[in-house]
């Protein structure tokens, strides 16, 4: 299977270079096309990426439609179409075997969206007569004040903070950045941590510029920071299952409510195309027949 080896690492290499995706994307991809050298290989059948067939790719699918969900199976598909496009394009085949594999149908899954109350409720559990009270009191504002993927809260760095300016600076997915607003109240308390708690820790080599820290003065990890939240939603008996996802949800969902436009919600959230951005806040037909009644002319 070296084979598959080398056009899996051009691909690679494309993916960073032409596509500027992050490598946890790059992985994600990876991962999915070797699942299906594993199969060739346990099946002992003779396909390189050049000669694979649509029948051996359709027998592919089948066989993992058996032990993995649809959600899987789509994201599976996807990747595979996304391997062969590639191959397509740097002239190594003619056609995409994946073109007449159907994509299986799942329900949009949204995730749960907090009210404001439930966001109050939240961050009002947080114990502040801790160090790590006050410092989870501002990544949680910051999370839903600023509508941020967790991965770009822990890598967040004291230089990105342009408070006079009210802004901050974020690095998003595929390592691109863009501005997001911050409000007063976000910054206050992020002042609040950075006096009252970080400027007394012993901060380790490598993290001198990270704003939010373990009790070790390290980046605190994704995985503490849904631990973080997990614990308050159980400690307020909140029977919706959240994530620092939700924050962000919550976030897109409270600004579209509140009157603001889908154009301007994208370029906060750092979404590179519109259509996503519709899915995201789940636009419902009520809230579109409210601004067609405040807005349209022939009203």
């Amino acid at each position: 299977m070296a084979n598959w080896a080398t056009y899996i690492k051009n691909f690679q290499s494309f993916l960073k270079i032409e596509r500027g995706l992050s490598q946890n994307t790059i992985d994600n991809y990876t991962f999915d096309i070797e699942k299906i050298v594993l199969y060739l290989s346990d099946n002992q059948i003779n396909e390189n990426p050049i000669s694979i067939s649509e029948e051996t790719i359709q027998q592919f699918i089948y066989e993992i439609s058996k032990t993995i969900n649809p959600r899987s199976q789509a994201r599976i598909i996807s990747g595979l179409r996304s391997f062969f496009n590639y191959m397509i394009f740097e002239d190594y085949r003619n056609d995409n075997p994946m073109e007449l594999v159907e994509i299986p149908k799942i329900g949009r899954k949204l995730p749960d969206t907090l009210s404001t109350d439930e966001i109050d409720k939240i961050i009002g559990a947080i114990e502040l007569n801790t160090d790590q009270g006050e410092r989870n009191r501002a990544m949680l504002e910051t999370l839903y004040g600023c509508g941020l993927r967790v991965s770009e809260l822990i890598s967040l760095r004291i230089s990105d903070l342009f408070f006079e300016e009210g802004f901050i600076k974020v690095k998003g997915k595929g390592d691109k950045q863009r501005f997001v607003p911050i409000g007063n109240l976000t910054q206050k308390y992020i002042d609040i941590y950075k006096t009252s708690v970080r400027s007394h820790l012993d901060i380790q080599k490598g993290h001198e510029d990270t704003l939010f820290l373990n009790r070790r003065g390290k980046q605190l990890t994704r995985a503490m920071v849904f631990t973080i939240i997990k614990d308050l939603a159980v400690k307020i008996n909140l029977k919706k299952t959240i994530s620092p996802h939700t924050f962000r949800h919550s976030f897109a969902t409270h600004l579209l409510e509140n009157g603001a436009d889908l154009r301007s919600i994208q370029l906060m959230l750092g979404h590179e195309s519109i259509t996503t951005t519709e899915i995201y806040v789940h636009l419902d037909r009520r809230h579109l027949t409210e601004v067609m009644n405040a807005f349209h002319p022939r009203k």
